[in-house]
């Protein structure tokens, strides 16, 4: 939310103060100096960019309008248990699945693998004469009033009679039905439109026949009437206003048994696969052209991974073809005949993920992977040299938290040069196939990497944390150190390698994430902004773990969390042009030995405990300071301005809350929130109040 007063002075510049407990860091003048005649390279617009994956409900649930589950029919259609495969890596992030139940006994449906639809197999309803048999799903959320669209795809007998209800009660009215007419014996598509007669959770689709002989059902689909090309009407329109330079997809650690032909042409006989990772079905009903409308839905670029894991390069080099070749290559004349008759031009695009990770699947030794990874790159650009091709890196610390080093060497620590070091392996034996280096990390609140408990103790992703006490400050600031240590390990990589200076290099964050969303967590995600926009000279690009995680949502709305109020603030009113900031308080040294997550100097602006970041927008008429307040207790601040005259008018955003942990759910209050102030001169004095986001823009002169 937004308000606006008018300020009179300076003292209503002044940030109100907020009751919190005693102060965590004791009160200091700090002086900061901004010198406008030191500037950086710009900040793209793909510094706020988009990570989004077929995990859980992030896709299928949070984007596409889709509302049935298994709707192309993976498992079989019965009351037993769900059996699912028993290899993979099983990990404990996928989301239960609704199931489709007889209507009637079990017997009544069979899976009919002589005559699918798609996938493995299609329901076999055999009918009873006047008693109804069929199949049914529910715990379908319906709101009162609004319409709902779809389809069922059918074969059915001369004499079976179907008809498909939409449910919302266990009345006999309590329910909309609409009977299948022209029936034919092969399957064909017949249009579902219903109504909710009332609000629910637990709505119910039933699909039921009555008459002679037997139907089959092939796929079936329902979605709100006001869904925008199949996606989310309210998400999209949420996201749209992040205006985040990119999305990158799909990415995660799916992809690396995921065959994107899977996903492409009619979308109802896609197969449904099984994802062995997340152990979970994949409808593929979101493939690349399905991205590409998405990407035009939200005003983005695209950015797509390929799999390098399960995949071989033919198949990363036929989709690059599939969405920039012409309609004279093979499968560019595919895609025309999917209905996209334009090439895509799609620029950037990542060879694999986190192939460094032992989790990953088909991780290889890394003098393997070099070879993989090349061939990859050769095929991309022998149809279309003109993509961007970043690599999946790992810089040091990324390979040492998550045990990756001792798994190959011994050494918790890895070392430059090693066969541990990913990023170094590549820049060294791959710089001719890749324009950059895709980078992750993610950070957990109360939590540090132990170098002691890393080496000796279990292996696993986040073995070697251990849970951790420390002021407020620290905590926040341990994204912004993650930061840091890429641009110490790319310091070390430019003595290395010359020659990756001159190619101009560079990396892209491309998944990170720090908390759940909170006003603590916005000030992290703020302080990552500001140690990001000190290192454009190399990092170009970044993409939230997930887009998502920017809004809270459910299955009928959604509004945004203090994630997406933060990824607005900066991506709405920050400057493009980074200033240089001077101080007289540098942050602390490392209370914890150097190596993993610990830099050997500490991320942060020399205005310790407040961190200040500036920078002039593209046309240099406004000058935009944030000044971030990672602490308990406010902050008294003196700011001074060197080679740039300033009007004195302006105006302040600030993003305050009552308590750290303050949120903002859905059906509540917003606990966080922006507001707007105009200004009527520069400060020499700035209070600012703990745990708190304050973004300055001053017109030049």
């Amino acid at each position: 939310m937004h308000r606006t007063r008018l300020f009179a002075s300076l003292v209503a510049i002044t940030i109100g103060l907020c009751v919190h407990p005693p102060a965590a860091v004791a009160q200091t003048r700090v002086a900061a100096a901004v010198d406008a005649s030191k500037t950086r390279e710009p900040i793209t617009k793909y510094m706020y960019g988009m990570f989004i994956e077929h995990l859980g409900n992030l896709i299928d649930r949070g984007l596409w309008a889709e509302m049935l589950d298994d709707r192309k029919f993976y498992h079989p259609v019965n009351s037993k248990p769900l059996q699912p495969p028993v290899l993979g890596m099983r990990l404990d992030r996928r989301r239960e699945p609704r199931r489709w139940r007889p209507i009637g006994p079990d017997e009544s449906v069979l899976m009919d693998t002589a005559h699918r639809y798609t996938g493995d197999h299609s329901p076999l309803v055999g009918l009873s004469g006047a008693t109804p048999l069929g199949i049914q799903q529910s715990g379908i959320a319906l709101r009162k009033g609004k319409a709902y669209t779809g389809r069922v795809v059918l074969a059915a007998d001369p004499g079976a009679k179907v008809t498909v209800s939409l449910v919302w009660g266990p009345g006999a009215t309590d329910r909309q039905t609409v009977s299948v007419g022209s029936r034919r014996t092969t399957f064909a598509k017949y249009p579902l439109n219903f109504v909710a007669g009332a609000d629910t959770q637990d709505g119910r689709l039933e699909i039921a026949g009555t008459g002679k002989g037997t139907f089959r059902i092939g796929a079936v689909s329902l979605m709100p009437a006001d869904n925008i090309h199949g996606f989310r009407a309210d998400t999209i329109a949420l996201l749209r206003q992040l205006n985040s330079g990119f999305y990158r997809f799909p990415g995660g650690n799916f992809l690396s048994n995921h065959d994107w032909k899977d996903a492409i042409g009619d979308i109802d006989q896609r197969p449904p696969t099984w994802d062995y990772h997340w152990s979970a079905v994949q409808p593929n009903d979101v493939g690349i052209d399905e991205f590409m409308v998405l990407c035009g839905l939200l005003g983005v670029e695209p950015y797509v991974t390929v799999n390098s894991g399960f995949g071989e390069a033919r198949a990363a080099a036929e989709q690059v073809e599939y969405a920039n070749g012409s309609v004279e290559t093979p499968w560019g004349k595919r895609r025309a005949a999917n209905g996209h008759p334009a090439p895509y031009h799609i620029k950037f695009w990542n060879i694999g993920n986190e192939m460094y990770g032992w989790w990953q699947l088909g991780h290889m030794a890394l003098n393997q992977y070099l070879i993989k990874h090349n061939m990859f790159a050769q095929a991309m650009r022998e149809k279309d040299p003109t993509i961007t091709i970043l690599a999946s890196g790992a810089t040091p610390d990324e390979m040492t938290v998550t045990t990756n080093s001792r798994r190959i060497t011994g050494k918790v620590l890895t070392e430059f040069g090693s066969p541990a070091d990913w990023s170094g392996g590549l820049l060294a034996y791959s710089l001719d196939y890749l324009d950059g280096l895709a980078e992750h990390w993610y950070c957990h609140p109360g939590l540090r990497f132990d170098l002691d408990r890393g080496q000796n103790g279990p292996l696993g992703v986040r073995a070697g944390f251990v849970p951790v006490e420390e002021p407020f400050v620290d905590s926040l600031r341990r994204g912004a150190n993650r930061v840091r240590c890429k641009a110490e390990a790319w310091e070390e990589y430019q003595k290395r390698f010359p020659a990756m200076k001159e190619k101009k290099v560079f990396v892209s964050m491309d998944e990170w994430s720090y908390g759940r969303p909170s006003l603590r967590n916005a000030v992290s995600i703020a302080w990552v902004f500001h140690e990001m926009f000190r290192h454009t000279d190399f990092i170009k690009m970044s993409a939230y773990t997930f887009a998502t995680s920017c809004i809270n949502y459910d299955a009928t709305h959604a509004a945004f969390n203090t994630t997406g109020l933060v990824f607005k603030l900066y991506r709405d009113h920050y400057g493009t042009i980074p200033v240089e900031v001077t101080g007289n308080s540098p942050p602390p040294a490392p209370k914890w030995p150097v190596g993993g997550d610990q830099p050997s100097v500490n991320a942060g602006s020399p205005t310790f405990p407040v961190d200040v970041a500036a920078a002039f927008t593209g046309d240099r008429e406004r000058l935009t300071v944030s000044v971030i307040n990672p602490t308990e207790s406010a902050q008294e601040l003196s700011l001074s301005f060197q080679a740039v005259g300033l009007s004195g008018k302006g105006r302040v955003w600030r993003m305050v809350g009552p308590k750290p942990d303050a949120s903002n759910e859905l059906d509540q209050k917003p606990q966080v929130e922006i507001t707007e102030d105009q200004i009527s001169e520069v400060p020499g004095t700035l209070q600012v109040a703990p745990n708190s986001i304050n973004l300055f823009e001053f017109e030049t002169r």
